[in-house]
C-alpha cells in the first residue's frame, strides 16, 4: 500500500527552546506550507491550497461506493485466480506461466485483504459464484468455456487476449471508486490495483507480440 496521499513540501523549521520531536503534522486550513496531491495513474500531480489540502485526505470512513468496489473486485479477482489456475497444465509459454503464478500470489491475498475489510465493516462477502453481469472485462461462461478446453498456443493466446481485457476491467473499477470511494484504505486498495495491473498489461501485450 503506498504510505501517503497527500504529501506537504515544506521544510519545518526549529524554533529555539522548541522540541526536536519531527513528527509530520497534518495540514491545517491556516497553514501556508503548499501541499502536492499525487495523481491518479497517468495523471500529474497538482498543488492544493491549504483550505484544500484541510479536505482532501480520505478518511477512515466507507460510502456505498467503497463497498460495492470492494465486493465486486473480489467476484472480479476471483474469475482471475480461476483463468491463472489454469495455465500450469494448459499454457505453452513458460513466460506465461509466470505471469499466470503472480497473478495468483498478488491477487489471491488481495481477495483475503477485502474479505476482511468487509467483516470489519459488517458487510456481506460475496459467494464465490457471485452474479457479474456488466462488471468490466469479465469474460463470459462462453469465452471461459473455450479456454478450458485449450491447448498450447491457442491456450495461450486465448488468455492473454482475456486477461488483458480483465485487467482493463479492474482499472477501469478502481477509476471509478478513486472518484466515487471515501475511505483511504480502498483508495489505497485501488490505486494500487491500477498500478499492478497496468504494468502485467504491458507484459501480456509484449507476450502477443513476440514470435
Amino acid at each position: 500500500m503506498r504510505a501517503a496521499l497527500v504529501v506537504v513540501v515544506a521544510l519545518a523549521v526549529a524554533l529555539p527552546g522548541c522540541s526536536s520531536d519531527t513528527t509530520p503534522q497534518a495540514p491545517r486550513a491556516d497553514s501556508t506550507a503548499p501541499v502536492i496531491a499525487p495523481g491518479r495513474p497517468g495523471e500529474q500531480a497538482r498543488t492544493l491550497s491549504p483550505e484544500e489540502a484541510a479536505t482532501a485526505v480520505p478518511t477512515a470512513t466507507a460510502n456505498a461506493a467503497d463497498v460495492k468496489y470492494v465486493q465486486d473486485m473480489i467476484v472480479h479477482h476471483r474469475q482471475a485466480v480461476d483463468m491463472a489456475l489454469l495455465a500450469p497444465n494448459r499454457a505453452e509459454s513458460a513466460k506465461l506461466k509466470g505471469l499466470a503464478d503472480r497473478i495468483q500470489d498478488v491477487q489471491g491475498p488481495e481477495i483475503q485483504y477485502m474479505s476482511t475489510w468487509l467483516r470489519e465493516q459488517e458487510q456481506r462477502v460475496p459467494e464465490h459464484h457471485a452474479r457479474h453481469e456488466g462488471m468490466p472485462g469479465m469474460a463470459t461462461p462462453e469465452q471461459l468455456e473455450a479456454l478450458r478446453t485449450a491447448q498450447g498456443k491457442e491456450f495461450d493466446r486465448l488468455f492473454l487476449q482475456l486477461m488483458i481485457n480483465h485487467h482493463l476491467g479492474a482499472i477501469e473499477m478502481s477509476k471509478q471508486v478513486l472518484t466515487g470511494g471515501s475511505h483511504i484504505k480502498i483508495e489505497e486498495l485501488a490505486t494500487d490495483v491500477s498500478v499492478e495491473q497496468s504494468a502485467e498489461i504491458r507484459r501480456m501485450q509484449e507476450m502477443q507480440t513476440a514470435p
